[in-house]
């Protein structure tokens, strides 16, 4: 691999080397800007506008910021790290060279040290009619963000992914009237006795489509025409990471896909930090800051030891260099 390592402060073929380049501005990318900042290192945050939990209303599960709106959270961070000085540039990154040359969509490079990817991932839904329209309404994945909201309420869950059996058994906790829909998955014997003893029904049949009045999800039809009542469904989608830079750079995977990091968010990749749903589909808006903040803390010890050394050897003289004998050492 190839050796990313730039003048702290320097000029050269893209002009300036910020010190680390954050690509990706939702809660992940903009923590971690603002902890740089704060260490006196120079950061530039590139993002594109396309947050992945754009649809949703509010934020919940938060400390002090529950009910916040996603947008709000963006804009209150957006302008914290314009207090510092932090350069935000809406564009999208094309393709990060070696050297840490980003190029951005238009032509414009910008030169860095050090990288933090927060590029999150997108929803692949379900292709049942409804479903897109409803996301983020009455149509939701995480129990742990909304299924408070709709609690004790009639509520249905798709069975279009493998984990939506274990997505209606967990919902049971939030309301005693879950139906699960099995859609075109076949239940096995065990699954059928899980969902009934934690009195989850079963609505057999494929699904048509969700039935949606005067702008309100009401029910899901299926394929025989029978609609089940129901005021919110939950269905679980297929998670794709936005990895591609990452893969570009050589970053190691698991075996579920999955870009690899220690705790700090490193990746197998020199100089390359990589947090919240990039790498970890489950990460919720409060768990990808705390990743910002991890990745900005290693990245930070990694700058200031790389400074180090090279301000050790600035200082040795030539003959220090050259491995002579210091003459006070002679004896």
């Amino acid at each position: 691999m190839s050796d990313t390592r730039a003048p702290r402060h320097g000029a050269g073929a893209a002009g300036k080397v910020y010190d680390a380049v954050v690509v990706g501005a939702g809660a992940g990318g903009l923590n971690a800007a603002l902890v740089l900042a704060r260490a006196r290192l120079t950061v530039a945050v590139v993002d594109g506008g396309r947050p992945r939990n754009a649809p949703a209303a509010h934020m919940r599960g938060f400390l002090s910021r529950d009910g916040m709106s996603p947008a709000g959270l963006l804009e209150a961070g957006r302008a914290e790290l314009t207090g510092y000085g932090v350069p935000l540039i809406d564009n999208h990154v094309d393709q990060i060279s070696p050297g840490f040359f980003v190029r951005l969509s238009g032509g414009a490079v910008l030169r860095a040290r050090r990288l933090v990817v927060a590029t999150g991932l997108r929803d692949q839904l379900p292709d049942l009619p409804g479903i897109r329209e409803r996301w983020g309404q009455d149509v939701l994945h995480c129990p742990f963000c909304h299924a408070y909201e709709v609690r004790d309420r009639p509520l249905g869950v798709l069975g279009t992914h493998p984990a939506g059996v274990d997505q209606a058994l967990l919902l049971a906790q939030w309301s005693p009237d879950i139906v699960y829909f099995p859609h075109t998955r076949p239940l096995s014997d065990r699954d059928r006795e899980r969902l009934t003893a934690r009195g989850v029904r079963i609505a057999e049949g494929a699904i048509k489509r969700l039935a949606v009045t005067d702008n309100r999800l009401h029910g899901v039809e299926l394929a025989d025409g029978q609609v089940v009542p129901r005021t919110a469904v939950f269905v679980f989608p297929q998670t794709v990471p936005n990895d591609s830079l990452l893969t570009g750079l050589g970053c190691a995977k698991d075996e579920q896909g999955l870009v690899t990091t220690d705790r700090s968010g490193a990746t197998s990749a020199f100089g390359v930090w990589a947090v919240g749903n990039v790498v970890d589909p489950r990460a919720q808006v409060v768990t990808a800051a705390g990743m910002g903040a991890a990745a900005a803390f290693a990245l930070t010890h990694d700058l200031v030891n790389e400074d180090i050394e090279r301000a050790v050897e600035e200082h040795r003289t030539p003959r220090d260099k050259a491995g002579a004998v210091p003459q006070e050492a002679a004896v």
